[in-house]
C-alpha cells in the first residue's frame, strides 16, 4: 500500500466540473489500495479576486488580515473537493493548514514552514479517509493564520509528502510536465521524462513557472520523488529525481528570467570587507541577490555587480549608494532593462565546450552579453531584456533540445529510491525551510586567467572561448563583469597543470583584440553547496563576513541556486576552508 500526495492547482479546480474530475483521480488511487492525501489551491482566480476586494477597501491592507482573507480561498476548495469525494461514495475529510498541523514563522504573506505535526493526518488515513488539505497556509506560534507566498500550495504538498514519508508527490497542473524551456516563448520546447532536483531548482529559480523553487528545496532535502503531470491530458509527465537517477545531459533546459535589474558598485577598494559591507546591508533589508560578479581588482580597485528582482531595485539602489559612500567607491550604476538567460544541465561539468556553444549561439544571433556567471550545472548570461526571447531560442537550438537525448524514453521514471530514515526526517523537521548547507570544499588545482579591456561587442566571449577550446583547455569557472566605457573583462579558471599554456593562449587573445591579460598560476576555489542558497537573503553575508574578519580578500565570485563559488589567493585556501566550514556549522 503506497502513500501518495496529490496536489491540484487553481486551474485544476477552477469550477465544479473540474473539482469532480480531480476528485476522481484521488478516488482512483484510493480504490487501488493507496492512502491518499490531496492538497488543493484556491479555485481559478479566486486569490486575485480576494486581493482586489482588499484593495477596494484600502491601498495598504494589514498583512495579518490579508492572510486571514487569502486563506479562505483554499478553505472553499478543500470543502468542495471533500464533498465531491463524499458524493461519489467515499470518505473524505477537509482540513485547514492549522488543522493539518503546519506551523510557520510569523512572516505574514510569505511565511516559512517550521514544522508539521502528522498525528491527525495519519489517524484519518488509518481510518480509511482521503485527506483533503488546504495548500498555501499554516499557523504561527501565536495562533495567527499565515500564508506561504508564491508557490505555497506546491510547498505544502511536497512538505507533507516529506513528513509523511510518501512514496510519491504528484503535482497536477495545466501543463504536461517540465519542458526544455517555456513553450509559450518557444513552441519547439520538448517535455522531459525526468530531471534532477538541482536542474529543476535552477530552472524554477530562473522563472520556469511549473513549480516554485521552495517546493523543490523540500523535495531535494527530504528525497521526495515528484511527478509533474497534466490534470487534463493523460500523458506521463516529468519525474523530478536525484541527479544520479535522472538522465544526465549537457543541457536539460534553458530558462529566461525577465524581471531582473543590474546594479554595479564601481571602483570599490579591493580589500577584505568590501563585499561584506554591501551584502550585509542588502541582507538586513531582506533583499535576495541573484547573480554576483566581482571582477579581478586592478590598481587596488574592483567592480562588484549583482542582480536583484526588478521590484527590489529602488530599495537595493538606496542601500548600495549608502555603502558606496561609506567605502569610497566612485559610483553606482544600474540597468532595469536586462534579462538573464541560463542553460542548465547536470552533465555540463563532464563535457567540454558547453560554454563556448552557448556563447557562439548568442553571438550568431547578434546578442551582446553583459555579464556571465557559471556553476557546475549552469551558465547564465545577462542580456538586454529586448533580446531575451531570441536568446532563449538561440541557446535552445545550440543544444538541440528539441530532440530527445539518445537513450531517453518518453515515459515517467519510477520514483522509488533511497530516502532519509524516519529518525532523520524527524530530526530535520524543526526549521524545515532553514538554509541547508551541505558542504564546503576546497579546490587548489586551479589557475586564474583574466582578459582586461576587451571590446564590448557581440561575440567577444564566443571568440575567446572558441580559441581556448581549440587549445584543448578545460575551463571551470567563467565570470564576465559588467562592461564600462565600452570595455569588458572576462576571467576564467583552468587546471593549474595547464597554467603556462593557458597564459600563452590568453596573451595571444589579448594582443589580437587590443586588450591586456593577467594570470595567477595557482588560486584556491571554495565551493559552498546546499539548499536555499539563493532564496535566503543572508547567505552572501554569511560567506563574506567570516572571510573579511579573517583578513582574506576575495578575487572572484560566481553564484547559482545550489552553489556559491569564490576564488581567493592560494596561500589562503586552507584557512578560508576552515573559516567557512566553521561559519556554516560544517
Amino acid at each position: 500500500m503506497a502513500l501518495v500526495v496529490q496536489k491540484f492547482g487553481g486551474t485544476s479546480v477552477a469550477d465544479p466540473q473540474k473539482i469532480k474530475a480531480a476528485a476522481q483521480k484521488a478516488i482512483a488511487r484510493h480504490v487501488a489500495g493507496d492512502r491518499v492525501v490531496v492538497v488543493v489551491s484556491a479555485m481559478g482566480h479566486q486569490t486575485d479576486h480576494l486581493v482586489d476586494l482588499a484593495r477596494a477597501i484600502t491601498d495598504r491592507p494589514n498583512a495579518r488580515e490579508m492572510d486571514m482573507l487569502l486563506s479562505t480561498g483554499e478553505q472553499v476548495s478543500v470543502a468542495l473537493f471533500a464533498m465531491a469525494v463524499q458524493a461519489a461514495g467515499y470518505e473524505a475529510v477537509s482540513l485547514t493548514g492549522a488543522q493539518v498541523g503546519i506551523r510557520t514563522d510569523s512572516t505574514h504573506t510569505k511565511a516559512r514552514i517550521q514544522s508539521i505535526s502528522t498525528d491527525h493526518v495519519q489517524k484519518l488515513l488509518a481510518g480509511g479517509a482521503i485527506v483533503i488539505a488546504a495548500g498555501f497556509q499554516g499557523i504561527d506560534q501565536h495562533g495567527n493564520i499565515t500564508t506561504l507566498g508564491r508557490g505555497g500550495s506546491d510547498t505544502t504538498a511536497v512538505a507533507l509528502a516529506a513528513v509523511l514519508g510518501a512514496d510519491r508527490c504528484e503535482i497536477y497542473t495545466d501543463v504536461d510536465g517540465v519542458y526544455t524551456t517555456d513553450p509559450r516563448v518557444l513552441p519547439a520546447a520538448r517535455r522531459l521524462s525526468s530531471i534532477a532536483y538541482d536542474e529543476m531548482l535552477e530552472l524554477a529559480s530562473l522563472g520556469a513557472g511549473v513549480m516554485h523553487s521552495r517546493s523543490i528545496e523540500f523535495a531535494k532535502k527530504f528525497g521526495v520523488p515528484v511527478l509533474v503531470r497534466s490534470s487534463f491530458r493523460d500523458v506521463p509527465g516529468t519525474m523530478i529525481l536525484p541527479a544520479d537517477r535522472a538522465k544526465p545531459r549537457p543541457a536539460s533546459g534553458v530558462a529566461l528570467a525577465k524581471d531582473e535589474a543590474r546594479i554595479t558598485l564601481e571602483n570599490v577598494p579591493d580589500q577584505p570587507g568590501s563585499s561584506h559591507a554591501l551584502f550585509s546591508e542588502l541582507a538586513a533589508s531582506g533583499i535576495a541577490v541573484d547573480m554576483i560578479v566581482q571582477n579581478v581588482g586592478q590598481g587596488g580597485r574592483a567592480d562588484i555587480s549583482f542582480t536583484v528582482p526588478s521590484d527590489d531595485l529602488p530599495a537595493a539602489l538606496e542601500r548600495t549608494r549608502r555603502v558606496a559612500a561609506a567605502l569610497g567607491a566612485t559610483g553606482v550604476s544600474h540597468d532595469d532593462e536586462v534579462a538573464k538567460v541560463s542553460a542548465v544541465g547536470v552533465g555540463m561539468a563532464r563535457e567540454e565546450g558547453v560554454a563556448g556553444r552557448m556563447f557562439r549561439a548568442l553571438a550568431d544571433a547578434r546578442i551582446n552579453v553583459r555579464m556571465i556567471t557559471t556553476s557546475e550545472i549552469k551558465i547564465s548570461a545577462l542580456v538586454d531584456r529586448a533580446d531575451g526571447a531570441a536568446a532563449v531560442a538561440a541557446v535552445h537550438a545550440a543544444f538541440a533540445l528539441e530532440q530527445p537525448t539518445a537513450g531517453e524514453v518518453d515515459e515517467a521514471v519510477d520514483g522509488h529510491g533511497p530516502r532519509p530514515s524516519a529518525l532523520e526526517v524527524v530530526r530535520r523537521l524543526e526549521g524545515m525551510e532553514d538554509l541547508a548547507i551541505e558542504d564546503c570544499v576546497l579546490d587548489s588545482s586551479q589557475a586564474l586567467l583574466t582578459l582586461i579591456d576587451l571590446p564590448d561587442t557581440p561575440g567577444v566571449a564566443a571568440d575567446v572561448f572558441a580559441e581556448v577550446g581549440r587549445a584543448g583547455l578545460f575551463v571551470d569557472m567563467i565570470v564576465q563583469s559588467h562592461p564600462r566605457e565600452g570595455r569588458a573583462e572576462i576571467s576564467f579558471t583552468v587546471p593549474s597543470a595547464d597554467a603556462a599554456r593557458a597564459a600563452d593562449v590568453t596573451r595571444g587573445i589579448a594582443a589580437s583584440r587590443g586588450a591586456t591579460m593577467a594570470d595567477v598560476p595557482n588560486v584556491a576555489k571554495l565551493s559552498i553547496t546546499g539548499v536555499g542558497i539563493r532564496s535566503h537573503a543572508g547567505v552572501a553575508d554569511r560567506l563574506f563576513k567570516p572571510l573579511a574578519d579573517a583578513g582574506i580578500n576575495i578575487d572572484l565570485v560566481s553564484t547559482s541556486e545550489v552553489r556559491l563559488n569564490v576564488v581567493v589567493a592560494a596561500e589562503h585556501g586552507e584557512r578560508s576552508l576552515a573559516v567557512l566550514r566553521r561559519a556554516f556549522g560544517l
